[in-house]
């Protein structure tokens, strides 16, 4: 059973981050229903949200047996929660989880540190779902800033200050060559005719 998606850009300000709220959750439920459906995991599957949140994946897999993990203490966080930094280390044997689930989070991710990331996913999962806005969407998901991501930063940074994100922060889009070579095949999630973001799901080994 899924629940609904909490405010997308609880953390944004400005009226565009407003009006855009609902239409992202909205997506985002979207993109759950057509490619969480993959991962074909079993109902006693114990799931990683690397990169939670107050709720992540919670928000749309109430009944599965999530842990939260995240770099920020989380005290409301209604399950089991580890603080930990994925590109560091997980506190997980290997192949432990059945999936590891991540949204929205490797482009955060410093380049530097992406495999280290990816590498330590990949370890502690036997499989693993993870998405990505794609670095060819013309709108850039975090500021609402049309090309912002296209800029360098010398421009970027006094521009992303018009758009929702708030504080600044180098955010590098990644790219299906970039995607792929950390989690293997990524499939598109379009908009009209544009892929608005990647999609790597990889199933349990077995499942």
């Amino acid at each position: 059973m899924s629940g609904s998606s909490p405010d997308v850009y609880a953390t944004a300000h400005g009226p565009l981050a407003h009006l855009a709220s609902p239409f992202a959750a909205r997506a985002r439920a979207r993109r759950h229903e057509r490619f969480f459906a993959l991962t074909r995991l079993p109902g006693e599957a114990r799931v990683l949200d690397v990169g939670c949140g107050a709720l992540g994946l919670r928000a749309l897999e109430p009944d599965l047996d999530i842990t939260g993990v995240d770099l920020a203490e989380r005290p409301d966080y209604p399950g089991p929660f580890v603080r930990a930094d994925a590109s560091e280390g997980l506190p997980f044997a290997d192949d432990e989880l059945d999936l590891v689930y991540c949204s929205s989070v490797i482009e955060h991710v410093p380049p530097a540190r992406r495999a280290a990331f990816a590498a330590e996913v990949r370890r502690v999962g036997r499989g693993w779902f993870v998405q990505t806005p794609a670095h060819s969407f013309p709108l850039e998901p975090h500021s609402l800033l049309p090309f912002a991501h296209w800029l360098p930063p010398v421009l970027r940074r006094p521009y992303w200050r018009l758009g929702a994100a708030g504080a600044w922060e180098e955010i590098q889009l990644l790219r299906r060559t970039e995607m792929e070579s950390l989690f293997g095949p990524a499939l598109p999630e379009r908009f009209g005719p544009l892929v608005k973001s990647w999609v790597c799901v990889h199933p349990p080994e077995g499942v």
